[in-house]
């Protein structure tokens, strides 16, 4: 089991900037992913940003060059940092932790989801 436990978000006005943090603990496999997907109302859910345990990113196109995933050396804290935020950013994110057992794997092992923290930018 991983438990997550997010922090930040809140309101901003558009070209501001927040950061969410999520903290892993648990079973924690070595080779691993960490990520956030948002959620807005009427709208598909939307995976934004991963990080992978060796420390590749990637990133939805619609928060690229704003948007900022990393995470500390152990692993257990990633970071999302967004900047120049627009109204369209408003959305329920959730962090999300994969553990996988091998590099080859496509499927992970298994999946956590955090709480979920609001972001609103108001225009």
């Amino acid at each position: 089991q991983v438990k997550l436990v997010e922090s930040g978000g809140g309101s901003v006005q558009a070209g501001g900037s927040l950061k969410l943090s999520c903290i892993a603990s648990g079973t924690i496999f070595s080779i691993n992913a960490r990520g956030w997907y948002r959620q807005a109302p009427g709208k598909q859910r939307e995976l934004v940003a991963v990080i992978g345990s060796g420390g590749l990113t990637k990133y939805s196109d619609s928060v690229k060059g704003r948007f900022t995933i990393s995470r500390d050396s152990a692993g257990n804290t990633a970071t999302l940092q967004m900047n120049r935020l627009k109204p369209e950013d408003t959305a329920e994110y959730f962090c999300v932790h994969w553990n996988y057992h091998s590099d080859d794997d496509v499927q992970p092992s298994d999946s956590y989801w955090g709480q979920g923290t609001q972001v609103t930018v108001s225009s």
